[in-house]
């Protein structure tokens, strides 16, 4: 790991224009991947059949190819990149492919490998020229948390003195300018991701902070990524429609623990998680160091006593410097949690403990993250992306005290992912239906399945919980006219949560994205309702 406080090692300015074939599938020789090689004329051939030829480009999109591009062919869930091959040559771009079977009707240069996908991250990393090896790379997984505490992270490390870029499901930052974007998948295909992180050496980055999930690890897009540091915020319940089970998915996420290597390679782990075992167990595999935060007696940055009002929270910690007082302008006791790993990693990191603090206690929102709307209305409005049950019950339970207070309850407005995770759908019913006075069942991301299904999936288990449809459950799939009907039912000190969307910037449907901003609309609606302010 290179230290941060140093600039980058040493890195050219800009990329060459073309790059030899015969050097990476020398690459993916030596890592194992390559099956063969075939000559433009079908044939099997050795490495000299490549001869001089260069690609200008590295893609699995054949709409993307650039003239003298390499092709790299996926099967996919719904399509195969296979059978767009030809389309990618006929076009006159691709100059050679990368696939998992001959294609002999292809007359082009083929390497052959035995898993695509894995094989495009080292073609990404290697047209990129590996730039994860010029950076301190930290990655952040977990099932909830990824995003507030990689904002958090950049937040303090900059505070610091380190530059740093980040990777999430937000935004992306490269050379201290941060670029929203609307994509619903948090780690990008491989290429993607390379090209943000050559950006980022380029643009004098020191540190990435790289959102990773369990898609973008059991799909090998992070596969050919040094990462130096990673940090579990927590584990539960999510994507079994990508992997099955439970087991498949806590793997995936520990996988990113195992790529670990050398003396300074450090895994920060959430002791309070039931799951801490196994991710310290694989860190300490890999010959790694651990350390864990929490408020569990042992953890190594732990919270003793956690305080929250209007202005944000104030925990007290102890650390192996010594007692602090740790203060954050977020709502949400969780995030107690996120700012611990951040004071983990500055540790790792062997920065000022006081400028981590700092950098903490200076970030006062993280977009779709706990928003508060106030436009003069007699009822609280939050905007979450609550999306999983235990964000949901996280952020209702944090949220039940502040209504009970005003004299209210809790109204909650949520619908849950098309063509992924089915069996959390009762789950959050259930989770809303105990704690909600109303329940308002809506659409999140339909996708091509049934909205009505999904939203009958998800009552059913608020009905589990004693509600009933039509007087304090509602299904509504537009949700607009959701949230307006939340809206109209809210009472004087109630506050309503409009959970799932937060940050995105659509609605996914049968036909496609639809431009959607929770907030915005939210907005318009109070503002239809004479709240202006």
């Amino acid at each position: 790991m290179n230290p941060p406080m140093n600039p980058p090692m040493e890195s050219p300015t800009s990329l060459p224009d073309a790059r030899p074939l015969a050097e990476l599938a020398a690459r993916l020789a030596a890592e194992g991947r390559l099956r063969g090689i075939r000559s433009a004329d079908g044939k099997a051939a050795g490495s000299g059949a490549l001869g001089d030829l260069a690609v200008r480009g590295v893609t699995h999109d054949s709409r993307a190819v650039v003239q003298g591009g390499l092709f790299v062919a996926i099967p996919g869930q719904r399509t195969d990149g296979h059978d767009f091959a030809r389309a990618a040559v006929t076009a006159g771009a691709a100059a050679a492919l990368i696939v998992e079977r001959p294609l002999p009707e292809v007359a082009v240069p083929q390497l052959v490998v035995d898993r695509a996908r894995t094989a495009l991250a080292t073609a990404a990393a290697w047209w990129y020229g590996d730039p994860s090896r010029a950076l301190t790379v930290v990655g952040v997984t977990g099932t909830d948390g990824k995003t507030t505490t990689s904002y958090l992270a950049v937040a303090a490390l900059e505070a610091a003195g380190i530059q740093t870029g980040m990777i999430g499901t937000i935004a992306t930052r490269i050379g201290g300018r941060t670029d929203d974007h609307s994509a619903h998948a948090t780690t990008p295909e491989a290429p993607e991701l390379q090209a943000a992180l050559r950006a980022m050496v380029e643009g004098g980055d020191a540190i990435a902070i790289v959102e990773t999930t369990s898609h973008g690890l059991a799909m090998d897009r992070v596969a050919a990524i040094d990462y130096d540091i990673a940090i579990l915020t927590n584990l539960t319940h999510e994507h079994l429609e990508l992997h099955g089970t439970w087991e498949a998915y806590r793997d995936a996420k520990l996988s990113l623990f195992s790529r670990l290597t050398g003396p300074s390679a450090t895994g920060i782990v959430n002791l309070d998680d039931p799951s801490a075992g196994f991710f310290i167990g694989v860190t300490r595999e890999t010959g790694a160091t651990v350390i864990t935060y929490g408020m569990q007696p042992g953890a190594d940055i732990r919270a003793t006593r956690i305080t929250e009002d209007a202005s944000g929270l104030t925990a007290e910690l102890e650390t192996p410097d010594g007692p602090a007082v740790l203060e954050l302008r977020l709502a949400g006791r969780f995030n107690v949690h996120n700012a611990l790993a951040v004071m983990a990693l500055g540790r790792v990191l062997r920065l000022d403990p006081a400028a981590i603090q700092r950098g903490l206690a200076g970030l006062e929102r993280v977009p779709g993250r706990m928003e508060r709307l106030d436009h003069g209305q007699p009822f609280g409005v939050v905007v979450d992306f609550a999306h999983s049950p235990a964000s949901l019950q996280a952020v209702l339970d944090l949220l039940a005290p502040s209504a009970a207070a005003r004299g209210g309850g809790l109204i909650a407005v949520f619908g849950s992912a098309g063509e992924r995770d089915t069996a959390k759908r009762p789950q959050m019913g259930r989770i809303a239906g105990e704690r909600c006075r109303l329940i308002v069942v809506t659409d999140e991301d339909p996708r091509g399945e049934d909205r009505d299904a999904i939203l009958d999936e998800i009552a059913r288990g608020a009905e589990a919980a004693g509600r009933r449809r039509g007087h304090d459950l509602m299904l509504i799939p537009d949700r607009r006219a959701a949230i307006e009907a939340a809206f109209d039912a809210a009472r004087p000190g109630d506050i309503v949560l409009l959970a799932g969307k937060g940050h995105e910037r659509s609605i996914i449907g049968p036909d496609g994205e639809q431009p959607w901003d929770e907030t915005s609309v939210a907005t318009e609606i109070l503002a239809g309702m004479g709240y202006r302010r």
